[in-house]
């Protein structure tokens, strides 16, 4: 299922209007990584012309999720970031709504597109990248996952 097809089905949260809960892992996959150093790897996967599907900004916990295409677990163990997958799910707003205290969507095609996978592996290894990692390694396995973002499997 598409993600845009995803957030249409999606039941509404019902104490914050606009917010869905999104199943992961049917037809997609998501990658977190903290807002530093995903911004870095969004910039330069648009200066290189690399396909980008939708990116969601969670201001809350100051961090990136980038739509990629399933069973690519093993490629993002040697980063800072993490996969998520069956069993996770992902608070998201409606493409249209945006705020300071929840974030919103980065980029949202309006099609089928999802993140090159290649393209984001290489664009979080770009030294740019890597310049705001110092530290950041432990920050996204340690960092607070509320219940709505993953399942307990994907604890440290």
């Amino acid at each position: 299922m598409l993600v845009h097809e995803a957030l249409r089905r999606a039941p509404v949260i019902d104490c914050t209007p606009g917010l869905h809960l999104l199943p992961v892992g049917d037809g997609w996959d998501l990658v977190r990584t903290p807002a530093d150093i995903g911004l870095r790897a969004l910039a330069h996967l648009r200066a290189t012309g690399a396909m980008i599907g939708p990116v969601l900004y969670d201001a809350v916990n100051d961090c990136l999720y980038y739509v990629i295409e399933t069973g690519t677990a093993g490629t993002w163990d040697d980063l800072p970031v993490r996969q998520l997958s069956m069993n996770s799910y992902l608070v998201a707003p409606e493409p249209e709504r945006s705020s300071d205290w929840f974030g919103g969507w980065c980029e949202w095609p309006g099609d089928s597109t999802i993140t090159d996978t290649a393209a984001l592996r290489m664009a979080l290894q770009h030294p740019y990248v890597l310049a705001a990692t110092d530290g950041v390694r432990r920050q996204v396995c340690d960092c607070p996952v509320p219940a709505s973002y993953g399942s307990p499997q994907e604890s440290p």
